[in-house]
């Protein structure tokens, strides 16, 4: 209870008003409950507090609704952004017939997938480092009704803004379409909004080491750095509040969609990923890029069952106007030390320790606990399996000739193809009862429908290719 006395005395010292109660959805976002400091005990941190789920997309029907929200004390955080003193704690969902796991609850899929992971004596932590990238902009306009649909968006970095009238005078140094990674002021005009962000992230607990300016005008990273499981899925849902937080303070809008800039970069969350035994790393060996065979075996699972992850890793439509060829997109599904055409990546490191898998086809609208369970079950069932990859590809795979490059397998298409790949390739997820078929279908079904919206809806360009057929 050691945990819990510390959140009921920071209650008390801070003079907290309401403690937020925060968990996530199968799609990856966060809902929150705010109760009352006065009524917090030690009961509420013992008995949970119930809630009707029917509610939640992918979740219960309304015959069977009651939930209840169980508070992890470890995730206390005072919030930065509300006007009345507010401690923030991440909750999992739990049956309330038996006080286990919801199956259905991204969180307890987390805990689930760690436990897991001890109990196949491979390893007893899994280590997670991602990369979620954004865009800022200055005015989102979007319409989808009866007669009309369409989107604009308005930033100052974007090229097009060289030739626009500008209150006050048009001040120019813009970089071109993927010409800013790096960029230096003038042409980077964000550099206080992220030296907040990450400065607020810190306050929160989120270990960061950097912010950049990322390849696509208006695209931005922040340095956010690794940790266990569950507790890096927490860091990314944090990552992401924060982010649209403060660009909202400073009048701008922050989306994690991937693909919002057709002619341009779009966004991905790259994973980094190690496994660790007794204190010690178990990718590190004397093979290739100094891997050891275990690590090769991780890749293999990965690579084998990266249709079925994409699912997770890439679950909207969107995401597949980025994983396309060029662009930087990984679409290949091969390894290389260094090589970023590749889509799993072996970062170079000196340190035995540092040695790791960059899982590159991810994106930031990948729900963090889901992904990051789904991307360590495929790699257990690599080792588990001794599926090895084959040989490295360190050659620019953009550049192979065409007879090469169609041996090269590559990632889901479309989100179709992936569900389609997640039903028929689901049982390395159901290991140690992580994943469940009831969970999966679940999770089809709801994804499903984004799919059958888009594909019903007359999209801008069909009117350009189409109307004067």
């Amino acid at each position: 209870m050691s945990d819990v006395k510390k959140v009921l005395d920071l209650i008390k010292e801070e003079e907290i008003e309401y403690v937020d109660l925060r968990f996530t959805d199968p799609k990856g976002k966060m809902y929150h409950l705010s109760m009352c400091a006065d009524i917090v005990d030690e009961d509420m941190f013992d008995e949970g507090v119930m809630f009707d789920g029917s509610s939640v997309p992918g979740w219960k029907s309304i015959n069977d609704s009651d939930m209840i929200l169980k508070l992890d004390p470890s995730t206390a955080i005072l919030d930065p952004f509300y006007d009345q003193p507010t401690i923030a704690i991440f909750c999992s969902i739990a049956e309330p017939a038996t006080g286990e796991g919801y199956g259905r609850d991204p969180r307890s899929t987390a805990q689930r997938a760690e436990s897991y992971l001890k109990f196949t004596g491979i390893g007893d932590t899994a280590f997670f480092g991602p990369e979620p990238e954004f865009f800022m902009f200055d005015d989102v306009k979007y319409n989808v009704d009866y007669a009309s649909a369409g989107y604009s968006l308005e930033d100052e970095q974007t090229p097009t803004k060289s030739g626009h009238h500008v209150e006050g005078g048009n001040k120019a140094h813009r970089a071109g379409i993927t010409g800013n990674y790096f960029a230096l002021e003038p042409h980077d005009r964000c550099q206080d909004i992220r030296s907040e962000m990450v400065s607020l992230m810190k306050e929160c607990g989120l270990p960061m080491d950097k912010h950049h300016q990322e390849v696509a005008p208006s695209q931005h990273e922040l340095g956010l750095t690794y940790g266990t499981l569950v507790e890096t899925a927490e860091r990314v849902q944090l990552y992401k509040y924060i982010t649209h937080q403060v660009a909202r303070a400073y009048g701008k809008t922050a989306t994690f969609m991937p693909k919002p800039i057709a002619q341009d970069n779009g966004s991905g969350m790259h994973v980094h990923m190690s496994i660790w035994k007794d204190g010690k790393p178990l990718f590190a060996g004397n093979g290739y890029a100094d891997l050891s065979e275990t690590c090769l075996y991780y890749i293999g699972g990965i690579i084998k069952h990266a249709k079925a992850l994409n699912a997770f890793t890439n679950p909207s439509t969107n995401s597949y106007k980025r994983l396309v060829p060029g662009f930087e997109a990984p679409v290949l599904l091969a390894y290389s030390a260094r090589n970023r055409s590749a889509s799993c990546r072996i970062p170079y490191s000196s340190n035995p320790n540092g040695k790791r898998v960059e899982v590159r086809f991810p994106d930031p609208t990948a729900n963090p606990y889901l992904s990051f369970s789904a991307l360590m079950m495929a790699g257990i069932d690599g080792i588990e399996n001794k599926i090895h990859p084959g040989d490295a590809m360190d050659k620019d795979l953009y550049a192979l000739p065409p007879e090469e490059l169609k041996q090269v397998p590559r990632v889901a298409a479309s989100l179709a193809e992936a569900l389609d790949a997640l039903d028929t390739d689901r049982e390395f997820l159901k290991k140690g009862d992580v994943f469940s078929d009831d969970q999966i279908d679940a999770y089809i079904s709801l994804k499903r429908e984004d799919i059958q919206k888009l594909d019903m809806t007359p999209h801008p360009i069909e009117f350009e290719m189409y109307y004067s057929s």
